[in-house]
């Protein structure tokens, strides 16, 4: 006798093309899950000279994407805070301060303050944007300059250079002359803890203050940040002994009302080198400044 047809156990043909697309979203969404940033090894010119740096790719979509620049000192790439910002969806692009690691040039030690040796960094920075810029993952998306303490100047000199520059986030930013903050850290030693008001450094100078003429013009960030019209953030701590903050704040105040789109946030007992503490507020504000209806 022939075997009888039993009724098949499989699947149900109008559920199959609903099954399939079940696992293809499951294995793609695996494959999201705990997938790491991707890293690029860059190049880019500046005034004839190589610089070299790394591009910090977001798994996931690019929200945002920032150039980072660096303090005072012989500074290299920090890929720590590159690998912080992809996470949040920020690309970012680390790079070797020129004279340093494998970027080729001078490191100016002896007048690192002075009007050639900061504007000859805010075109580095620049530089570094417009590579940036280039990317196919970036193209399209806002690009702006991040940056800590010394960058406070470089930063806004980028900026009014430049288009390219959409936005600012400054940690520690001195909104000042260079002079001015001089006065200061000299009066306080750098040293966190207590952070006098400027206006005791400045009465506490038994000897005129004279800016020096072969470091050229005294670099004032609020003259540059004055010129523009992109938005910007800018954390400090209210012990931060490096720089005037509350001279810095008075001056964004008065940017403010002339109608200048700049935010600062201010903190309790962080210090200088506050960004640990403080990285969560810069990626939401980039987050908000940046969303698509805005």
């Amino acid at each position: 006798m022939a075997p009888r047809n039993r009724p098949s156990k499989g699947i149900p043909g109008g559920l199959m093309k609903p099954l399939l697309l079940a696992i293809v979203l499951l294995v793609l969404a695996a494959q999201c899950i705990g997938a790491a940033p991707r890293t690029e090894e860059v190049e880019f010119f500046s005034r004839g000279t190589r610089l070299a740096g790394s591009l910090v790719l977001p798994a996931g979509e690019v929200r945002a994407a920032v150039v980072f620049v660096h303090g005072s000192g012989k500074q290299a790439r920090d890929l720590r805070w590159a690998n912080r910002f992809a996470d949040a969806g920020i690309a970012a692009l680390v790079y070797d301060k020129r004279g340093v690691g494998k970027s080729g040039g001078e490191y100016e030690e002896r007048h690192s303050v002075g009007e050639k040796n900061l504007s000859l960094l805010a075109d580095d920075a620049l530089a570094a944007v417009r590579r940036l810029s280039m990317h196919s993952l970036v193209n399209g998306k806002k690009v702006g300059l991040a940056g800590i303490s010394q960058a406070g100047w470089i930063a806004p000199l980028a900026a009014q250079r430049s288009d390219a520059v959409e936005f600012l986030v400054m940690w520690s930013g001195p909104v000042c002359k260079v002079s001015e903050e001089d006065i200061y850290s000299k009066y306080t030693s750098d040293a966190d803890g207590h952070a006098p008001p400027y206006v005791e450094a400045l009465k506490a100078r038994e000897v005129k203050y004279i800016w020096p003429d072969f470091l050229g013009r005294d670099i004032d960030s609020g003259d540059s940040l004055a010129t523009l019209s992109i938005p910007g953030l800018w954390i400090f701590s209210d012990n931060d002994a490096s720089i005037p903050v509350d001279l810095s704040i008075e001056r964004l105040r008065k940017l403010r009302r002339a109608g200048h789109g700049f935010d600062y946030a201010l903190f309790s007992g962080l210090g200088h080198n506050n960004k640990e503490g403080t990285f969560h507020v810069a990626v939401e504000w980039i987050g908000r400044s940046h969303r698509p209806d805005r």
